[in-house]
C-alpha cells in the first residue's frame, strides 16, 4: 500500500469512527482483515462491509464527502415463516394488523444520491454500473434532488436481468425497478407503509404490488389464499410487515417458486451450496402439513419436487457427456457500450467467469447475451463421467 493510500485510509477511519461510533483501532483492524474493504474504479470510491459486524448489516457502504461520512446501511436480512399461522401470532405480538406486499423475484438494490450522483448498490455493497443506468430510467433525478437524504430499496426484475433472470412479469419487457422500502440515509430508519406509498405516488415511482392490511385474526387464511394465486402465475411469494415498520418484516413463499429455484439451481448442482437445496425441500414439508393437503395434492407436490431436482440435473449430465460446457446464460440491454464494459469489470470483481457475446441492436439499445461459466459443475460432472468416485 502506498503512503498516500495509508493517509487516505487513516482520514477515512477517523471520520468513520465519528459517524459510526466505533473505535478507530477496531475500524483499522477491520480494514486489515478485509471485513471492511475499499472499492475503487467506479465513481464514487467507497468502503463496504463484506459481512455484518458491530450492528451493521452486510453490504453497508460508506462514502467520504465534504461533510464527513455518508452511510447507506445494508438491507436487513428478512427471516422466513415456515408455519404461517403460529409465526404471525408470535412475531407480530403487540400489533393488531399486518401489511402484505408481493415479494418480487429479482435482485435487491439500494438507490442513493452521493455527492449529487445517483448510484445503485447491490446487496453486497458494490456499485453496479448496469443497474445504475437502468434504474434512472424508472426513478429519474427529481426524487433525489428533493430528498437527497433518502434511500430507495427495491427489486430489479425482468428478462434482461444478469443475476436472476425471470420472465414472469408481463408488464416488464426488459428490466424494471420496484420499491419495497424507503429508508433514511445514515440511520437506515424506514418510512411507514403509508408514508412510503404517499411519497412514491407523488413522484410516480413504482412500488411492489400491495395486497393491503389484514387483522392478525384473518391474516393467515388471507395470505394462504394470496400465496395460492401467486403460485399459479409463477410468482415468488409475499413479505409481511408491521404497517408502522417498527417490527422486522418476514417472508413466505409459494411452492411453485421454491420448485423453480430448485429446477434452476440443480442445473448447476455443484456450484450452489447444499443449504440452498436443503432449506427449500424443508419448506415444502412444512407448507404441506400446514395446508393439510389431501392425498392427491400431496402427490402433486411430491412429483413437482422430484421433477425440479432430477430433470435439470439429468439435462446437465447429458450436455456434459456430449462435450458441451455448462453455462448460465443471461442478458442485459444497455444504451451505452461503456456501461457493458464497466459491467464486465464488475462481474470480474465479483469473481464471475463470463463471456460477453457480440452486441445486437434492438429498439435502439444494445442487447448482449452473457454466458457465465459454472466451473465447479463442469469439472465435477466431467470427472464423474470419466470414472472419478464421489
Amino acid at each position: 500500500m502506498s503512503r498516500s493510500q495509508e493517509v487516505l485510509d487513516e482520514e477515512f477511519v477517523r471520520l468513520a469512527s465519528i459517524a459510526l461510533r466505533i473505535p478507530e483501532s477496531r475500524l483499522s483492524g477491520m480494514l486489515k482483515r478485509r471485513v471492511l474493504q475499499k472499492v475503487s474504479r467506479f465513481f464514487p470510491d467507497h468502503y463496504r462491509f463484506d459481512k455484518g459486524i458491530a450492528g451493521l448489516e452486510t453490504g453497508t457502504a460508506l462514502f467520504k464527502t465534504d461533510e464527513g461520512i455518508e452511510t447507506v446501511k445494508g438491507f436487513p436480512k428478512i427471516q422466513r415463516a415456515m408455519m404461517l399461522a403460529p409465526v404471525l401470532t408470535t412475531h407480530f405480538k403487540g400489533t393488531t394488523r399486518v401489511a402484505v406486499e408481493e415479494k418480487m423475484n429479482g435482485y435487491n438494490v439500494r438507490i442513493a444520491s452521493i455527492k449529487g450522483t445517483v448510484i445503485a448498490l447491490t446487496r453486497g455493497g458494490l456499485i453496479c454500473p448496469y443497474t445504475t443506468e437502468k434504474v434512472l430510467e424508472d426513478v429519474g433525478e427529481d426524487f433525489f434532488r428533493d430528498h437527497p437524504d433518502m434511500v430507495l430499496c427495491g427489486e430489479m426484475v425482468g428478462p434482461d436481468n444478469p443475476y436472476v433472470p425471470k420472465d414472469i412479469y408481463p408488464d416488464v419487457d426488459s428490466i424494471s425497478f420496484f420499491i419495497f422500502d424507503v429508508r433514511h440515509k445514515n440511520s437506515g430508519k424506514p418510512l411507514t407503509i403509508g408514508e412510503k406509498h404517499e411519497l412514491c405516488g407523488h413522484y410516480n415511482i413504482k412500488t411492489v404490488p400491495y395486497f393491503g392490511e389484514y387483522s392478525l385474526d384473518e391474516a393467515a387464511d388471507s395470505i394462504a389464499g394470496i400465496i395460492r394465486k401467486l403460485g399459479e402465475s409463477g410468482r415468488e411469494g409475499v413479505v409481511i410487515k408491521d404497517p408502522e415498520m417498527k417490527l422486522p418484516s418476514i417472508k413466505y413463499t409459494c411452492s411453485q417458486s421454491t420448485n423453480s429455484d430448485l429446477r434452476y439451481a440443480f442445473g448447476f448442482y455443484n456450484d450452489y451450496g447444499r443449504d440452498f437445496f436443503f432449506s427449500r425441500v424443508v419448506r415444502e414439508g412444512f407448507q404441506a402439513v400446514e395446508w393439510d393437503e389431501d392425498e392427491e395434492a400431496l402427490r402433486d407436490r411430491c412429483c413437482r419436487l422430484g421433477e425440479s431436482i432430477l430433470e435439470p440435473m439429468i439435462s446437465t449430465i447429458k450436455k456434459r457427456q456430449q462435450g458441451e460446457r455448462i453455462t448460465e446464460d443471461v442478458q442485459i440491454r444497455v444504451r451505452s457500450l461503456e456501461t457493458a464494459y464497466k459491467f464486465e469489470e464488475h462481474l470480474r470483481r465479483m469473481g464471475i467467469d463470463a463471456q460477453f457475446d457480440e452486441p445486437q441492436m434492438v429498439d435502439g439499445q444494445y442487447l448482449i447475451v452473457i454466458r457465465k461459466f459454472n466451473q465447479s459443475t463442469n469439472d465435477r460432472t466431467g470427472a464423474i463421467l470419466n470414472g472419478q468416485l464421489w
